[in-house]
């Protein structure tokens, strides 16, 4: 029986395992995705952005393109792949003694530098960088090392550069050359053939911030060279078009370089005996100087081991190019081959909805006791009942957009901003019971934040500058600001810094966020306007008090986490990874405008139209076991009609340039009727209806509407948008 019993357990048991093995997620595998694959043919002659390198037997080029490494023949011919998984393969560097090639790829996640056998064989990552990463490798003279470009990024995604040399077995590698600041870029490393230098190029403009209207005329790159003995670093070149791409020939007599003449990116020999410049080429592609060139200003160039040619890639073609001659030939390949890729998602778009779902949501804040939420959104103030689900406005005029909403503590009133394109704005207060709302502030101006204290007599807000775009009328004196819900005096300045103010537990201080080397959480004595800095976070956006005071919450890169609040007389440099407090992830994804109830039991957040909260009870308790979960959230937006036209319009006469293939219509119609194109045809073709508007476009041309979906143009000032 017991036998019979212990077979049963057994039983029970290696089947619970056989269901939690079946059940169990295959790990992730960034080198083996999930996912639609499909095979395409490749078959081409040319090729966009090769970066080239020649064997130092001159027998063989290596070349990428469409993110694998090829090698062929230095005669030209059908091109051999080396590499061929998903990952990006890029900048084949052959070594010394032609054994190796050092590359770029992403195929552990991001970039680093690789090396394989001139085969293809043996690949070997020599950096794992998991943020810092790296491109652009170079060898050293000996093949023991590799000089290598490493990405920094600060508070603007363009970044820097700085030059980082490698054991050819791995490492962590050192820093050759320290990046100027964080947005001036660095790169294009090539080591002299003696070893005693580094050239690199760099970004020379004036200034520590990145331009896009930069003037190649005035000079951009410079090239310049780093003593790997003493460290000491010259320019070498400089002056109009800039210099670029410093590629030394191997018996050290020149330097070639690319540089603009006219606008024209052009090849270049250094002389460094004699400092003669030497044109070689004016049919170059253009180069990358005016933008951001993380991965090389130009692609890499290669000279023959006799250093009588140069090899590289222009016009689509890899080209010989015979010094002496100044005689460019092409050196023919073609890649024939299928390739294994992932199929984009796509998501159906319905672009006939006669609703349209209201997703952006801003300023949310969340009533005293964790009922009602209210936001702007459209431009008005709108309140949801998060039991109901209904949203409504919460005003009812049309003079002017409403933004900036807060509750008092105790939830009979709200404070928020107005704003107008002519009169500006003004700070109001807003009684939910009888629905009438008054001026706080005496003056018009772009006022934003606004912030109950406790005890509800007293708003703090912000007054904001003018930007680019709004009025600068009513722009002087910013900062922030104090008056009495009674309007018994003037608004009092507190402090010309800070902004997104807030209080504790009482009100007879403020707190509010600061801008410096890192986002800074400050308070300011509302009687003696003394201000204290009391947290740092490095890549912190967000902080908000407890209204009791005894809990802090903070957006750390993006995602919501909370801990004890606490003062020591000095700063404490708070993140998620902080280990001096403990310290609570709450969102599982990112999360904004974070929003407590009045009790401090709750703490909310959104993320787009969905809204999260988390319980605060028992998390910080001496033998806590509260699991954080806050995984599903609720959606809060609502829907409006679609803004839909009327009748119907005809343009007539004109060029029309269709979405059929390169059919181009003369004297032809487009008619439009509501919001959609009815009909394209010529004029025999396309009827006019009687009573359709005409406009008559002869001598212009119509083409399909282009979307713009990345402008860098100013927009407004704190989210007052004229």
């Amino acid at each position: 029986m017991k036998n019979y019993n212990y077979s049963l357990i057994a039983l029970a048991l290696c089947s619970t395992l056989a269901i939690a093995a079946d059940d169990k997620k295959p790990s992730w595998n960034v080198d083996k995705p999930t996912g639609k694959f499909t095979d395409i043919k490749i078959d081409v002659q040319q090729g966009t952005w090769m970066n080239v390198s020649v064997s130092p037997d001159g027998k063989t080029i290596a070349f990428d393109l469409l993110g694998d490494i090829y090698t062929m023949p230095i005669s030209g011919g059908k091109a051999k792949a080396l590499t061929s998984d998903i990952g990006w393969q890029m900048q084949p560097v052959f070594s010394p003694d032609g054994k190796y090639i050092a590359f770029t790829s992403d195929q552990g996640g991001g970039d680093n530098i690789w090396v394989m056998k001139a085969d293809g064989s043996e690949q070997k990552a020599v950096t794992e960088e998991t943020f810092r990463l790296l491109n652009s490798p170079a060898w050293s003279p000996d093949g023991e090392f590799i000089v290598a470009r490493k990405h920094f990024t600060a508070g603007r995604s363009l970044g820097a550069g700085e030059v980082w040399q490698y054991h050819k077995s791995g490492g962590a590698g050192v820093m050759l050359t320290a990046k100027a600041n964080d947005e001036k870029d660095l790169g294009e490393p090539a080591f002299s053939p003696d070893g005693k230098y580094i050239y690199f190029s760099q970004d020379d403009t004036p200034g520590k911030s990145f331009h896009y209207s930069k003037d190649s005329e005035q000079g951009i790159y410079v090239i310049k060279r780093f003593e790997r003995e003493t460290g000491k670093i010259d320019v070498l070149l400089q002056g109009a078009g800039g210099a670029i791409r410093p590629t030394p020939s191997s018996d050290g007599k020149y330097l070639a370089y690319i540089r603009r003449v006219d606008f024209q990116t052009t090849l270049f020999l250094y002389d460094l005996e004699s400092g003669e410049h030497i044109q070689l080429d004016n049919q170059l592609d253009r180069d990358m100087q005016e933008t951001w060139a993380i991965h090389g200003v130009y692609p890499t160039l290669s000279w023959t081991p006799d250093n009588k040619k140069l090899v590289y890639w222009a016009g689509g073609k890899i080209n010989s190019l015979d010094i002496a001659s100044k005689t460019k030939t092409d050196i023919p390949f073609s890649v024939e081959r299928s390739k294994t890729i992932q199929q984009a998602v796509k998501f159906k778009q319905d672009l006939d909805k006669d609703q349209l779902d209201v997703k952006v949501l801003g300023n949310l804040h969340i009533s005293p006791d964790g009922k009602k939420a209210v936001y702007s959104a459209l431009g008005h103030l709108y309140i949801k009942d998060l039991k109901s689900g209904s949203a409504k406005r919460l005003t009812s005029q049309s003079e002017h957009f409403e933004f900036y909403p807060q509750f008092s503590r105790d939830g009979s009133k709200l404070v928020y901003v107005s704003w107008h394109d002519t009169e500006q704005g003004r700070v109001k207060l807003l009684d939910l019971a009888s629905g009438q709302s008054r001026d706080l502030t005496p003056e018009a101006g772009k006022y934003v934040e606004p912030t109950f204290s406790p005890d509800g007599r007293t708003v703090v807000y912000r007054k904001s500058g003018a930007g680019s775009l709004l009025d600068k009328k009513w722009s002087l004196n910013t900062g922030l600001y104090a008056v009495a819900v009674s309007r018994a005096d003037k608004p009092k300045l507190l402090s010309r810094n800070g902004y997104a103010p807030m209080f504790g537990k009482d009100s007879k201080r403020v707190f509010a966020q600061d801008y410096g080397e890192s986002p800074t959480l400050l308070s300011i004595d509302l009687a003696t306007e003394q201000q204290r800095t009391l947290y740092t976070a490095k890549y912190g956006t967000e902080f908000k008090l407890s209204p009791g005071g005894k809990y802090l919450a903070f957006i750390d890169r993006f995602k919501v986490y909370v801990t004890p609040f606490a003062e020591r007389g000095a700063v404490i440099d708070i993140s998620g990874s902080y280990t001096q407090f403990p310290v609570k992830q709450l969102s599982v994804k990112a999360g904004t405008d974070i929003s407590w109830t009045s009790d401090s039991s709750s703490l909310y957040w959104h993320l787009g139209p969905e809204l999260y909260h988390h319980s605060i009870a028992g998390l910080f308790d001496v033998n806590s076991k509260v699991k954080v979960d806050a995984k599903n959230g609720s959606n809060i937006g609502f829907s409006v009609p679609m803004d839909k036209p009327q009748g119907q319009i005809a343009f007539v006469g004109g060029q029309v340039i269709t979405m059929e293939g390169d059919t181009v219509l003369q004297d032809a119609v487009v008619l439009v009727e509501g919001n959609k194109i009815k009909a394209v045809g010529t004029k025999a073709d396309v009827k006019v209806p009687a009573g359709a508007e005409v406009i008559d476009i002869t001598g212009k041309t119509l083409l399909p509407g282009l979307f713009d979906a990345h402008a860098h143009g100013a927009q407004g000032v704190n989210q007052l948008i004229p």
